[in-house]
């Protein structure tokens, strides 16, 4: 399960997306590196099948699974634009079947085809009518549910599969997790509309007074479960009650601490793989996407330092790479 969202707009006009992906420790993630001009082609049940082609025109920096650049879960396009492939379980994923006519691509090189050739949320709603997801499997032994939220300065939208087709929907709020569809989400925000960052003033009732005995009182009855719907609400009152960052800095740190607040340990949540084995889900790593300084920045489970990188420094005169994640010893030893 994973959790997504736009932070606020800072006050000097700086748009940060949070992205944190918690999933079983069974994939191999990697940096990627996808420069313009690479040529993508979508993969297919069988060889020598046809599928969807394309060229990129703009340079991408994400996390991939598998060593294969292509199959980005998470990135940030040079053009500003972001993607983030989330879990979409329960029956709320329907993938069309390989049609073989040129437009196929799997659901793990949709981000890789649409960070690469659109520039805008605009051009993505247009490139996703000449496509058909199927589901493939990437090397987990099924092809993971699937939708993908995209996010630019001007906006937000997800990508959903329904039985009758690709969805694409906008986005309001910048917020998603994971199932049901986002118009669920929506309409359940209705319930919360009590929330508030306010300590509730002291109260005569049945002959007694009452008070909160505490700060946060403002936020009684919000979910604390990991589920998606309850992490949706979370994830949109915090943005919506937290002060409006100064700068782009800002935007990124205050990022960076609502992320903390999804963080899932080791062992408070296991999940069944096929055939039956239970296994610990954790927070893989986390994202900051900064769309308008163009700045890309992680942190994985093993390692909680923060690592930037600056897509104007990126060599993208080589080709199309791979990096596995550092593996230093993650404390600093600091002299006193």
């Amino acid at each position: 399960m994973c959790t997504n969202f736009k932070m606020k707009q800072a006050k000097d006009g700086s748009v940060v997306v949070g992205r944190s992906m918690e999933f079983p420790a069974t994939i191999p993630w990697s940096l990627a590196v996808i420069p313009p001009g690479t040529q993508g082609r979508g993969s297919t049940p069988e060889a020598g099948q046809q599928s969807k082609s394309w060229t990129s025109q703009y340079g991408i920096v994400g996390i991939c699974g598998f060593g294969n650049p292509q199959l980005l879960d998470d990135g940030i396009n040079t053009a500003g634009l972001t993607a983030h492939g989330l879990y979409m379980p329960n029956g709320c994923c329907h993938y069309a079947d390989f049609k073989g006519d040129g437009s196929d691509l799997s659901e793990m090189d949709l981000i890789s085809f649409l960070l690469g050739t659109c520039a805008t949320l605009a051009e993505v709603k247009i490139a996703v009518q000449s496509i058909s997801v199927w589901g493939g499997d990437p090397g987990l032994g099924f092809a993971p549910p699937l939708h993908i939220l995209m996010h630019s300065e001007e906006g937000s939208l997800a990508i959903e599969f329904h039985p009758g087709g690709i969805q694409v929907v906008d986005n309001p709020t910048g917020v998603g997790t994971n199932s049901p569809y986002l118009d669920w989400h929506l309409t359940n925000l209705n319930n919360y509309v009590g929330l508030s960052a306010d300590v509730p003033p002291a109260r005569d009732d049945l002959g007694l007074k009452l008070s909160q005995f505490g700060q946060g009182g403002g936020l009684m009855g919000i979910p604390g479960d990991y589920t998606g719907p309850a992490r949706f609400i979370r994830a949109a009152a915090f943005v919506a009650l937290s002060e409006d960052p100064v700068d782009s800095l800002g935007a990124e740190l205050q990022t960076m601490h609502v992320l903390n607040s999804f963080d899932i340990p080791a062992g408070i949540i296991e999940e069944a793989l096929p055939g039956g084995k239970f296994v610990p889900e954790v927070t893989d790593w986390i994202t900051i996407s900064n769309v308008s300084q163009k700045r890309y920045i992680y942190r994985t489970t093993s390692d909680p330092r923060l690592y930037l990188i600056e897509l104007e420094s990126v060599d993208f005169s080589q080709p199309a790479r791979a990096t596995p994640f550092t593996t230093d010893v993650p404390f600093v030893q600091t002299a006193l």
